[in-house]
């Protein structure tokens, strides 16, 4: 395993992730919530640039488990913090699949 327990992306840029979300203060939360939890060391949460899924957003990745969650709510990120980031469970109706790797953008995001 890598040098963390959890590595989690939220994406920051990109044409549509922060036109959809208040994404930094998405990660100024999932960073909180993990400080609070004791664990600043064994997570990191990380700003990223655009993931190539634009209009399927406000978008966030976990890895190891390379979990994609997209259409991420304020009101998703503590069930995210807490079932994944901190309790290793995917949060099964957010999970993002695009079905192919790479650029899959909606038509009215391209």
């Amino acid at each position: 395993m890598g040098q963390y327990e959890r590595h989690v992306f939220v994406c920051t840029s990109g044409e549509t992730c922060p036109t959809q979300g208040d994404v930094e203060q998405y990660v100024k939360a999932l960073r909180t919530g993990a400080a609070a939890a004791g664990k600043r060391q064994e997570i990191r949460i990380n700003k990223a640039g655009c993931f190539s899924q634009c209009g399927h957003g406000p978008m966030i990745v976990v890895y190891p488990e390379n979990v994609w969650y997209g259409g991420v709510q304020v009101s998703d990120l503590q069930e995210i913090l807490e079932s994944h980031i901190l309790g290793g469970t995917p949060v099964e109706r957010l999970v993002y699949d695009p079905g192919v790797p790479g650029p899959n953008k909606r038509a009215e995001a391209r």
